[in-house]
């Protein structure tokens, strides 16, 4: 632990927009923190300004935030090691740090969706990376880097199969304007972080293609049933989706334009292709990758997701943009809730 504050000593590992947030949030709370990122040319700038001009330009670093010079120097301290990278990449750098870390050093991770090769979730990427034994933790909820770095207030969920380590963390990040809650439900948790970006596709649609509030927010509510059909086939309690990693993460990706997904989804109702739209947000779409993962997994627990399935098929079947919609429209007549 850190002697002059208390708290810990925290590496974060992703120098995106998020995990610049993060590593504001965890500083201006009182943790001694270090950030590092692949781009070395613009660590350097990072440092030397004390802000991130590429992803967070209006968020000045606190005073207990440096950043890294290198992946060992990062970690070498820390007590616990936070990455924030994108799901694709998920893999790639826990096997650069697996050699690194010391086994007293905890794990933690804020990266959302199942991994594109295997439908795995983090945390089971994790396990094949690193074993058991390790405390390890997943960072999720409805929260968005720039409102996080400009010290707005939020709140989100830190899940661990070790009750000590999520309240230990939580009560790490937590200060006046930020309160993280606990849950043992990892499953829940990272279920929710993969749908809902794929969900914030579908609203974008069809928003975009002018159906209103009325349709939002039957692809929320119904696209809510499908992430509890799935995360309770794959172990999940029904109660965590409920919850800030669940119904909250949701409704606000899906309603709010800073959601890069939600952004792609007009952006395709609009007519751009799905290279056009990606090249104009300039920064990942994790729902993209997400929508087919998530096809992947429930076709292979047989889990009936017609939202997700919709929006699976516009971006990978050439469906057209309004099928999202319609096709929630023209199903059979059935029992809300079975």
């Amino acid at each position: 632990m850190n002697t002059t504050t208390g708290k810990a000593k925290i590496a974060v590992i992703g120098a995106g927009s998020w995990g610049t947030a993060l590593a504001i949030q965890c500083a201006r709370a009182g943790c001694q923190t270090r950030l590092w990122g692949r781009d070395q040319e613009l660590m350097a700038v990072m440092e030397r300004e004390r802000i991130n001009p590429r992803y967070l330009p209006n968020a000045p670093f606190p005073d207990l935030l440096h950043v890294a010079d290198s992946l060992a120097d990062v970690i070498a301290d820390a007590n616990d090691v936070l990455v924030a990278i994108p799901s694709h990449g998920f893999r790639a750098q826990l096997q650069q740090l697996q050699p690194l870390l010391r086994q007293d050093q905890r794990l933690c991770w804020a990266t959302k969706g199942f991994e594109i090769t295997t439908g795995l979730l983090p945390h089971e990427v994790v396990r094949e990376v690193f074993g058991t034994g390790r405390p390890v933790a997943v960072l999720s909820g409805p929260t968005f880097a720039r409102e996080v770095g400009a010290g707005l207030p939020t709140a989100m969920t830190i899940a661990s199969s070790s009750e000590s380590y999520a309240d230990s963390l939580a009560r790490d990040l937590s200060s006046s304007h930020f309160r993280a809650y606990t849950s043992n439900d990892i499953v829940g948790v990272e279920v929710g972080g993969a749908v809902k970006n794929v969900l914030a596709i579908g609203a974008g649609l069809s928003d975009g293609l002018g159906y209103g509030a009325n349709a939002r927010i039957a692809v929320i509510n119904r696209g809510l049933i499908e992430m509890m059909r799935l995360g309770v086939a794959l172990g999940a309690r029904r109660e965590t989706f409920m919850g800030l990693a669940g119904l909250g993460d949701l409704v606000l990706t899906c309603t709010d334009d800073q959601s890069r997904n939600r952004r792609f989804g007009l952006m395709l109702a609009r007519g751009l292709s799905v290279d056009a739209a990606q090249r104009e947000i300039g920064q990942v779409v994790e729902g993209f990758k997400a929508a087919r993962a998530v096809h992947d997994v429930a076709a292979r627990k047989e889990v009936a997701m017609p939202i997700c399935e919709a929006i699976h098929g516009v971006l990978y079947g050439g469906q057209p943009v309004d099928q999202v919609v319609r096709g929630l429209m023209e199903r059979p007549v059935r029992a809300e809730f079975d």
